[in-house]
């Protein structure tokens, strides 16, 4: 059974989504002076829809930075497993989902946007002192749209 700090957890993220969907993001959409949004990704091993709320730290356009930090603990959020192993995912924010692709941040990347990141936030720069994982960064830009074959007629 999972500690008491992960259920409690949990439970208001549940309760965080299900305000979040029934307002259309009007309530909910902003937290710690970030912006919020729920993140669906494709269960690695159930293949199962999973969706969790999420803050962005960075934004570009539309291109979204997020982080992998699980508050300091030792290993990866599902999430995050879930998109590094199927990249397409769905993201609502502002009350529109919108198809997504997902991608670790690389190296010199990450060198870039940590400190952007912590400005945002700086409970990130705690939460990488609380562990040696390296906390990933995830990209996460539009999916480009597939192209339309075309006919002869």
């Amino acid at each position: 059974m999972p500690e008491p700090r992960v259920l409690a957890i949990r439970a208001f993220t549940a309760f965080h989504r299900l305000v979040f969907r029934a307002t259309n993001g009007r309530i909910g959409s902003s937290g710690f002076g970030m912006p919020v949004l729920e993140l669906t990704t494709v269960g690695r091993r159930s293949g199962a829809r999973r969706s969790t709320m999420l803050t962005s730290p960075v934004q570009d356009g539309d291109t979204l930075v997020l982080v992998a930090s699980y508050g300091g603990r030792d290993h990866h959020p599902a999430w995050f497993l879930n998109l590094r192993d199927n990249p397409d995912v769905d993201v609502t924010m502002q009350g529109r989902v919108r198809p997504m692709r997902a991608r670790v941040a690389t190296a010199g990347e990450k060198v870039e946007l940590w400190p952007r990141v912590v400005e945002a936030y700086r409970g990130y720069a705690q939460y990488q002192t609380r562990t040696e994982r390296d906390i990933p960064l995830v990209i996460v830009e539009p999916r480009p749209t597939e192209e339309t074959p075309h006919r002869s007629p």
